[in-house]
């Protein structure tokens, strides 16, 4: 693991990390709940602004370095191996490599119908008709009562793995409210993979995720919901980075707010 704004992220690469969550999902080994986000920028400036925030985290099993700004610093401090672990590209290896393995799927996610949508998708796209079940969260918060029904509609399922498609920080917080109510080997966070697995928003083309520009791609396609978002975490992710190589950074609400 490499330590980027204080994150640790994955940085043995993405088939790496696609053949070690297939290899986990076995009989013989106990399922533990692990948490696994797809952190890019956004994710790891949130965390540095709040700590409570990181705090998540740091609890999760791993957390992959969703984008290549995470995977330049990660090289510039010696992971040599890190490549970038794109969340809808790491739910699609998964997919693909576990069509023909007992691996069973569960998503939760996006707006109504989407990951019914989505279970459909994976069927036709990547062969893979192992998903045990699907849910569509509220926009609201839910009440322990309903997490707790949600994780016996998971466990009665035999899923394996819980996809969870929502939006950082929202889906990591999901994630590890949901894992004190189930028993399965992995809950993922993937942001919007779902949405671009049914064809519902367009991914960048990949001369623009291999330059860093997606970013840019999906500001200009959803200009009023992300312009705020990327005209704060772009800059900042740069400045915190150069001040970190620096000097080192202390996470707390009162640093960050000195150094901001």
């Amino acid at each position: 693991m490499t330590k980027v704004l204080q994150v640790k992220l994955y940085d043995a690469g993405l088939p790496s990390a696609v053949q070690s969550i297939i290899g986990q999902c076995t009989a013989a080994l106990p399922k533990e709940n692990k948490c696994i986000s797809a952190t890019g920028a956004h994710g790891l400036v949130t965390a540095f602004k709040e700590p409570e925030f990181k705090a998540v985290l740091d609890s999760f099993y791993w957390n992959l370095p969703d984008g290549m700004p995470g995977v330049w610093v990660g090289k510039l401090k010696g992971a040599k191996q890190m490549t970038r672990c794109y969340g809808p590209d790491f739910f699609k290896f998964v997919m693909e490599d576990s069509a023909d393995k007992s691996v069973k799927h569960f998503f939760c996610g996006g707006q109504e119908g989407v990951a019914d949508e989505l279970k459909k998708a994976v069927g036709q796209k990547f062969n893979n008709y192992q998903v045990a079940g699907t849910f569509c969260p509220p926009f609201r918060e839910m009440s322990d009562a309903e997490f707790q029904a949600l994780g016996n509609q998971i466990n009665r399922s035999g899923a394996n793995i819980v996809w969870i498609g929502l939006s950082t920080p929202k889906q990591e917080r999901f994630a590890r409210r949901l894992s004190q109510w189930i028993n399965v080997n992995f809950i993922v966070t993937v942001g919007a993979a779902f949405d671009f697995h049914t064809d519902r928003v367009s991914q960048a083309p990949g001369w623009m995720q291999k330059v860093s520009l997606e970013w840019l791609f999906r500001l200009m396609s959803e200009p009023k919901r992300l312009y705020r978002r990327y005209l704060e975490i772009v800059p900042l992710f740069i400045i915190l980075n150069v001040k970190e190589f620096f000097s080192p950074i202390k996470q707390s609400t009162a640093s960050a707010n000195q150094q901001l």
